[in-house]
């Protein structure tokens, strides 16, 4: 009878500390510490993979060299995709991600004017990124990118309000203006990547515009 009323004490013992916040073992606070670091981990890596756009605007940060950041706290990416930086000039970030752009960066000054510098990319304004949907979607008009990520033309129609009921997914044509000024006009069976479940299928680029049509009934 005392063995039971003891345990029943100490039963009610331990849910009251649980209530009062009790504070965790050292084993539960490094795997706690453990877990928050791996979440950063993952954030930083995504937003590392973000390839950079015309217009956005970074900062770069030199690693014990203040009077070169403070000529860098805001630098933007030109039309043709390069940024200008003291000291190494112009550089072509076309096509590179903000992981990349950091390691040339770091090749640049490495080479000519710095001993092994710890360089830092952080995109402190994204450009404004977006495509025109129309047709036979709930919300006709602009949708814009995601930040630090692409948009697939089955979210862009998701983001426009979704399809409506006379919409032909299966024709969906999409206008892109390409690089040399020339206009291309495809056909897209966004059916069939929706019934794959391809969600990142066929990226868009900026400015693309998708037409939704009305099925023939």
């Amino acid at each position: 009878m005392k063995a039971s009323l003891y345990r029943y004490m100490f039963a009610l013992i331990g849910l009251s500390l649980l209530a009062s916040g009790t504070p965790l073992s050292g084993a539960e606070r490094s795997k706690r510490a453990e877990t928050q670091t791996q979440e950063s981990t993952t954030d930083r890596a995504g937003n590392q993979d973000y390839v950079l756009q015309p217009q956005d605007v970074l900062k770069v940060f030199v690693f014990q060299h203040d009077d070169l950041n403070k000529q860098t706290e805001a630098v933007s990416i030109s039309q043709e995709y390069s940024v200008s930086l003291p000291l190494v000039g112009t550089l072509n970030l076309r096509g590179k991600t903000v992981r990349q752009a950091e390691a040339l960066i770091r090749e640049a000054y490495d080479r000519d004017y710095l001993v092994k510098p710890q360089v830092s990319v952080i995109v402190v304004k994204y450009a404004d990124r977006s495509v025109n949907v129309i047709g036979n979607v709930t919300t006709a008009g602009r949708v814009q990118f995601p930040q630090e990520r692409g948009l697939s033309i089955i979210e862009a129609i998701a983001l426009a309000g979704g399809q409506t009921r006379l919409a032909d997914l299966k024709k969906v044509k999409l206008t892109r203006k390409k690089e040399n000024g020339d206009t291309e006009v495809q056909e897209i069976d966004v059916d069939a990547l929706m019934k794959k479940g391809g969600r990142d299928a066929f990226p868009l680029q900026k400015d693309d515009v998708v037409f939704v049509p009305e099925r023939i009934l």
